[in-house]
């Protein structure tokens, strides 16, 4: 099972998160088909956008959207902040060669473009509160680059991001996921932070950690060394979408009467294919009669 772990360090002045993807990017992987370069990009984004939703404790959604000119064209990752996540990617397919030292050259398949984070929050209690954007130029398409540069010039929080996915040819095709994010709060001593920032440099890469059979506390020992740290929350993470038949109706019935006769008359039905997790609910001309009546 993934899990995610959100703690503090040096007497509350440093904000540690990590966590454990790896059966999540593979459900993720399974639906969208996605191959080997943009599976990596994917589960990049699915599990940054898992520890910047954990940092808010009454967030309703937090969506990580890449809007980008590469072969991969976008990429968005959403989660309810409460361990489950969702995502989207518009050319699933999109390839690109590997880097000079072997590995997987994602800042190829995006290229350049918008990193965005949208924050919302007030829908549980009846609110209807405008979103939160926040949005950078692209810096590197490392996603975890750019996520840093976001944390930094968007929120003012100085941070350090590390996001890895480990793939292999044959079944089950992801070995390894996960992530670290570490956040310098108000007050954070300038040699601690030296500390971590060395310690990060010689740690073990996070990868192999997870493929060796390490949780996310193993990830936090690894990225701050001595330094100690205390775990205030700990959740499962899957991979869920909040799609339904009644929703496919509710966006059904949205398109207006005309439509809805249309699809009546000439495929005597509807297909709705979500494009978060690959589900497909048909509406019967049955369904459909009673919609029409309705409205």
């Amino acid at each position: 099972m993934d899990k995610l772990i959100n703690g503090i360090a040096a007497d509350g002045r440093i904000r540690v998160l990590a966590a454990t993807t790896t059966a999540t990017l593979s459900e993720a992987v399974r639906r969208h088909g996605t191959s080997p370069v943009v599976s990596a990009a994917f589960g990049r984004a699915m599990t940054g956008a898992l520890l910047l939703g954990a940092t808010q404790k009454d967030l309703d959604r937090l969506t990580i959207k890449i809007d980008c000119d590469g072969p991969v064209r976008s990429i968005i990752a959403e989660t309810d902040g409460k361990g489950h996540v969702r995502g989207y990617v518009k050319e699933p397919a999109a390839h690109s060669e590997p880097r000079r030292d072997g590995k997987f050259d994602v800042a190829g398949i995006i290229g350049s473009g918008t990193f965005s984070v949208i924050r919302e929050s007030g829908f549980e209690m009846g609110l209807h509160r405008d979103p939160y954007v926040g949005s950078i130029p692209i810096v590197s398409g490392e996603i975890a680059e750019d996520m840093a540069y976001y944390l930094a010039q968007s929120e003012q929080i100085p941070s350090a991001v590390m996001l890895g996915v480990l793939l292999q040819n044959t079944e089950p095709h992801v070995t390894a996921s996960g992530g670290v994010l570490v956040q310098m709060l108000p007050g954070a001593n300038e040699n601690i932070v030296t500390m971590i920032e060395d310690t990060i440099a010689h740690a073990p890469h996070l990868t192999s950690v997870i493929r060796d059979g390490g949780g996310p506390e193993d990830l936090l020992a690894n990225a701050l060394g001595l330094i100690e740290y205390e775990i205030l929350d700990e959740r499962d993470i899957s991979f869920r979408c909040n799609c339904s038949q009644e929703k496919a109706k509710q966006l059904i019935s949205s398109l207006g009467t005309e439509e809805m006769r249309s699809m009546l008359e000439q495929d005597g039905g509807a297909l709705m294919n979500c494009g978060f997790c690959g589900e497909s609910y048909q509406i019967t001309a049955e369904e459909l009669r009673g919609m029409l009546a309705e409205n």
